[in-house]
């Protein structure tokens, strides 16, 4: 028994939804991070459902989008980590609510 497309669509909106609760709801800049992974994750399994469900799945460019999707997530984490690994440094928080100071 495989799974049909509609099942990949289901997990792959409810890691949306958890990823989107995540980064809206959290105070804490790496929780907030994760969030956008997760939503990140979800778009890739979209990518890679709707190429293997196609109806030629020959080429393989579903599987093309979500490598270059993850390599610039990769990208995305890194800076954002940077990013926070600064503002901790000058701030001694990661509370997003305490940055209030950043704005010109």
């Amino acid at each position: 028994m495989t799974p049909a497309l509609h099942l990949f669509l289901i997990v792959s909106a409810a890691l949306f939804c958890i990823g989107l609760l995540a980064a809206l709801s959290r105070r804490h800049a790496i929780f907030i991070l994760i969030g956008i992974e997760m939503m990140l994750a979800a778009a890739n399994l979209n990518f890679i459902a709707f190429w293997r469900f196609g109806p030629q799945p020959q080429q393989p460019i579903g599987v093309m989008v979500a490598i270059f999707s993850i390599a610039i997530a990769a990208a995305e984490a890194a800076v954002g980590l940077a990013l926070v690994l600064a503002v901790y440094r000058h701030y001694r928080t990661t509370n997003v609510d305490q940055l209030n100071q950043l704005k010109g």
